[in-house]
């Protein structure tokens, strides 16, 4: 391996890190998929400036998601990556866990206890999902139920895939607005996806996958494929839009789009073929659905490693509503994405923040972020 230190050992430490391989890219042989739409970087307006963010909890456990649950506005469910959920209530973190399977995960680097997503009914019936790496490291996505006073008890075993190596676990569990349950797969890991799963509809591997778990007969489908390591995906609340950051190889980062009225119909977001918008494998693409580029990217003269987040529809930040927030895990850069008729518009945000592993939203659509040293923010208006 002939990478710099510092992307060396990003890669060791995020369940998004960047391709640690050393192979050298294949020359262009065909034009890149056009972008989803032109992106173009606008100077930061005054109310830009007036953002910022203030410190809710710290001290947690690498944490790496954080959900809200359906009737519980004033809790956020914070997941650490060795296998417990700790409740965030009133700024202030639980002493006792929600949940806590340590014993059946394997933690570390890009593996562990990677997200958690509540049931639309969870009020009433106390079913939520968890996305780990078991023991043997394979991924394993399982239902379990809540009951007050008791600790949750594991219900069925929703997804079991093999992981062929230890990294681009994905791992992101969320439900979009008609109750489907997805989750993210990373390409297997390594580098460069040598055995081509991402673009191989035989496989889970390099896919987001869709489920009605209120179907005792329903089985995971495809919706797209072609993704390296979504690391966070997230359906805007009032649109029902899809964002995905896909973490790049070595040289791009790149955000992904779906309007609503899209998703299930089946797209390729072209890696290993692609990465963002350039070539990086000299073959095809498969040709089963629709190829669709990137919305925006990043190369990584700006950073190494994007940690997807959501569209603001919170109350207290005017100047942020509308916008996508993402940013980068080994910058610590942030950025906020407005669409456009016919483009998008980024506008890089004035603050760092160095280790994001993760965006949240609570049940007023307020916005957080954490960070892999145990710190969680909330964007406020300066």
């Amino acid at each position: 391996m002939s990478r710099p230190l510092a992307v060396a050992l990003a890669c060791l430490v995020l369940a998004a890190a960047t391709g640690c391989d050393s192979g050298e890219q294949a020359e262009p042989a065909q034009p890149a998929p056009p972008a989803s739409m032109s992106a173009e970087t606008e100077p930061t307006p005054p109310g830009g400036r007036s953002l910022a963010l203030v410190e809710v909890a710290s001290g947690l456990d690498a944490p790496v998601h954080a959900a809200a649950a359906p009737g519980e506005p004033g809790r956020l469910y914070v997941v650490e990556r060795a296998g417990r959920i700790r409740v965030l209530e009133s700024g202030r973190v639980l002493p006792r866990p929600f949940l806590d399977i340590s014993a059946d995960v394997t933690s570390g680097g890009e593996q562990g206890l990677l997200s958690v997503a509540f049931h639309p009914d969870y009020a009433e019936n106390g079913l939520f999902y968890v996305d780990y790496t078991d023991l043997e490291g394979d991924t394993r996505v399982v239902e379990l139920r809540a009951e007050e006073g008791r600790e949750p008890t594991k219900v069925r075993e929703l997804l079991h895939v093999a992981q062929p190596y230890s990294n681009h676990n994905g791992g992101q569990l969320a439900f979009d607005r008609d109750g489907l349950l997805y989750v993210g797969m990373g390409d297997g890991g390594s580098g460069g996806d040598p055995e081509n799963r991402a673009q191989d509809l035989g496989s889970r591997l390099g896919k987001l996958l869709r489920i009605d778990v209120d179907r005792p007969d329903a089985d995971w489908e495809i919706v797209a494929y072609g993704l390296r390591n979504p690391w966070r995906f997230s359906f805007d609340r009032e649109t029902g839009d899809l964002w995905i950051g896909d973490v790049g190889q070595g040289a791009v980062e790149e955000v992904d789009y779906l309007p609503a009225g899209d998703v299930g119909s089946l797209v390729n977001f072209g890696w290993d073929v692609f990465e963002g918008t350039h070539v990086y494998e000299d073959k095809k693409p498969n040709d089963a659905g629709r190829l669709v580029g990137p919305i925006a990217e990043y190369s990584h003269d700006e950073g190494c490693s994007i940690t997807g987040g959501f569209v603001y529809r919170g109350e207290h930040v005017p100047s942020a509503q509308g916008r996508y927030f993402y940013g980068d895990y080994c910058s610590g850069r942030l950025w906020s994405l407005e669409r456009t008729g016919d483009g998008a518009r980024v506008r890089r945000l004035r603050f760092e923040v160095p280790e994001l592993s993760s965006f949240a939203e609570d049940g007023s659509g307020e916005l957080y972020l954490l960070t892999l040293d145990g710190t969680v923010y909330r964007l406020v208006s300066g």
